[in-house]
């Protein structure tokens, strides 16, 4: 953190001298609340309230306004009217204050006008060294030193215990709620952060500050979306490396605007999937409830990520080992049995253990000697990466049997889970004093393991192909507007070296004296060409098989009257001729600029129901060779060309430079390409085809 961020971190957590503006002497008032919750909870500092009616607000000495105040301001906290925000940010500056919450809200959440209202105002308050959180912010907490510079009741009205969780949510009124929630888990927090609608102060830069804060040993995000998303990977590669853990709850795992894209890239890789994409590819956890928040840090203390997360899984109730068992297994987890070395060595102390992948101790390993051992020998072994022990009653009436064995495993440098299958809050309670995650619920514990064991090292920064971006700009400046059509497309994709069926392009009124001669050999395949027809089949523009000039003066004919139809007004600037191409397989391979993350490469099963299928891998562009190969691995419908049940093995290693070459396109900033596809690409025991491509183009990106 360089100084003059510093200076900003502390102004927001540490400030010496508070304004609120707006202050209220109403007690019933939202805005006399973060006065009173500043003394509640300790705040040694300077508080003023600014209020031209009042001289005075709950022992404070009030101010007409923030130019009136005869000390240097850390921060503003604003909660005047809309209308009277621009004056309030104008006598920050005057007054040289660093930090100002706007509470008000009114803005960019209520179209677009408001939209406008707060760029204007972020513009005014960077141009006058104004820093802004907010608008439609809540506040924050900071437990060391104290600060609870909040309108939630809860930051009010809760005992804070200072700890190393740091929060920041995109939801004001869930500050109060993963507060409480965290607090009922025996957590303690340093820093909480409302950040409102991150018209200046983002997750991202907040984020990368608390990388660098002492206080803090984790952070937990509460997303609704993502705003900035370079300075959050920024920040999470950063966390990675000092072993501070970034866990995120996130919002938004609907389909909701799908069926608006484009291309079928943009409709299957949705909001959620992306999302994924994106926290896989810089280190950051994500969990789906909202318990595992405040669980899983502990089980992640001193940990880092890696690329092998085999679980050992022990239990003295084999019905409680199922209720989280089955989960993983739904969740794709891998469970292993236990190695010979372990089952041979518990032997040689008179200890017998079953070899499958649950190591149940049945009544036998309700004794403390049995259930240690065997926690011992699990966390010893090199075969498994983390352990999930399932305790039954003995956790509720006879903790030393099975809590402390784990107690005394934590620090051993393997991660555990334990789940206490009965309500034991002893044992729990003993377990967070201890160091050890347990988890409540099998939901909660399943879902801890789940978002570690996807828990990846970052993926590399890529070093862009030059060469590669010099003959895609040379085809992008060939093109006579940026409306390409499908050969135009095969151009592009060609110049990444991306391997194109044979085509040729014939004049719309190729057919009109019925001898029609394919440049490419027989037999073919017709289709429409036009940029403004994206989705030819469902136009009637396509036509397989042709054989003869005959055949393909019939589909010319057939072509044109099917897309008039369908599109009278498109312009057609031809019929493409293409050979006929056969493969193995087909997939879909895909490249989108997402609004929320930013270039995006998408690999799937292919034709004409991708969407259907939706069998897809997702990933942050660009991508190397061997996250490519994962990408292939993770399509199951591509199970048929990695030889399964003896099927024709397809050119793997092709598929996967295809893949590099086409998320090449997100190396070049400046690229106007929104989104690019190629469906069908086909997979042949030597080399991959595009056969069909499609280019959206939009003005170049600043």
């Amino acid at each position: 953190m360089n100084k003059h961020d510093r200076k900003i971190f502390d102004a927001i957590f540490a400030p010496e001298v508070i304004a609120l503006v707006g202050a209220s002497s109403d007690g019933r008032k939202h805005t006399s609340r973060p006065q009173r919750a500043l003394r509640r909870h300790g705040y040694t500092g300077t508080i003023v309230p600014i209020n031209p009616k009042r001289d005075e607000i709950f022992g404070d000495t009030a101010y007409p306004s923030l130019t009136a105040v005869p000390k240097q301001i850390d921060h503003a906290f604003i909660m005047v009217p809309a209308a009277a925000i621009p004056t309030a940010i104008d006598e920050c500056i005057e007054s040289r204050v660093p930090v100002a919450t706007i509470y008000t809200d009114g803005f960019a959440e209520t179209g677009e006008a408001g939209r406008l209202a707060q760029a204007e105002l972020v513009e005014r308050a960077r141009t006058g060294g104004v820093r802004l959180l907010g608008p439609n912010c809540s506040g924050i907490l900071s437990t060391t030193p104290s600060c609870a510079l909040s309108v939630n009741a809860a930051i009010e009205q809760l005992d804070v215990t200072p700890g190393p969780l740091a929060v920041i949510s995109q939801s004001g009124s869930m500050t109060g709620g993963l507060l409480s929630r965290g607090l009922g888990r025996g957590v303690g927090f340093s820093r909480v952060v409302s950040i409102g609608n991150e018209s200046d102060l983002t997750v991202g830069e907040i984020t990368d500050w608390l990388v660098d804060d002492p206080a803090t040993g984790a952070v937990l995000l509460f997303l609704e979306t993502i705003r900035d998303p370079r300075r959050l990977a920024e920040a999470a590669r950063r966390a990675v490396e000092v072993g501070k853990p970034i866990i995120v709850y996130k919002l938004g795992k609907s389909d909701v605007g799908r069926s608006l894209a484009a291309s079928h890239t943009g409709a299957m890789a949705g909001t959620d999937d992306v999302a994924d994409a994106f926290f896989r590819a810089n280190g950051i956890l994500r969990v789906d409830n909202l318990e595992t928040l405040f669980e899983l840090p502990v089980m992640l203390a001193n940990q880092r990520p890696t690329s092998r997360h085999r679980v050992a899984v022990m239990s003295t109730t084999g019905g409680g080992a199922a209720t989280v068992v089955d989960r993983l297994g739904t969740m794709g987890v891998e469970i292993v049995s236990p190695s010979s070395e372990v089952v041979d060595s518990l032997a040689e102390k008179g200890i017998s253990i079953p070899t499958g992948p649950l190591t149940d101790l049945t009544h036998a390993g309700t004794r403390a000697e049995v259930y240690g051992a065997v926690l011992d020998e699990l966390v010893a072994s090199d075969h498994c990466d983390l352990v999930l022990a399932i305790a039954g009653s003995s956790a509720q009436f006879q903790p030393e049997i099975s809590v402390e064995p784990l107690i005394r495993a934590a620090g051993r440098g393997k991660p555990i889970a334990a789940f206490l299958a009965p309500h034991a809050a002893e044992g729990l309670s003993r377990l967070s004093d201890g160091g050890v995650a347990g988890f409540r619920t099998p939901e909660s514990c399943a879902d801890a393991i789940s978002a570690w064991s996807r828990w990846m090292p970052p993926t590399p920064v890529l070093t862009p192909d030059d060469a590669q971006n010099d003959r895609v700009h040379a085809v992008l400046t060939s093109w006579p507007e940026l409306k390409p059509n499908e050969f135009e497309s095969a151009q592009l994709f060609a110049a990444l070296g991306i391997p194109t069926a044979e085509s040729a392009v014939l004049p719309i009124t190729a057919a009109d004296d019925q001898i029609v001669e394919s440049p490419v050999g027989y037999p073919v395949v017709a289709k429409i060409l036009s940029s403004e027809i994206p989705h030819k089949t469902e136009a009637g523009g396509v036509v397989l098989g042709i054989k003869t000039a005959e055949e393909l003066a019939a589909a010319v004919q057939t072509i044109r009257s099917n897309v008039r139809t369908h599109h009278p007004t498109a312009v057609l600037d031809g019929i493409l001729v293409q050979k006929m191409e056969k493969g193995l397989a087909e997939v879909i391979l895909g490249y989108r600029q997402d609004p929320e993350v930013g270039p995006v490469v998408l690999l799937g099963v292919g034709g004409v129901l991708a969407e259907l299928y939706k069998d897809i891998a997702v990933r942050v562009a660009p991508v190397d060779l061997d996250e490519a190969h994962r990408m292939i691995d993770d399509v199951k419908g591509l199970a048929v060309i990695r030889g399964y049940r003896n099927l024709p093995t397809g050119d793997v290693n092709a598929l996967a430079k295809a893949v590099v070459a086409l998320s090449q396109l997100a190396a070049n900033d400046a690229s106007p390409i929104s989104e690019a596809e190629i469906n069908p690409l086909l997979i042949c025991s030597d080399g991959v085809v595009a056969v069909d491509g499609l280019v959206i183009a939009d003005s170049p990106r600043p």
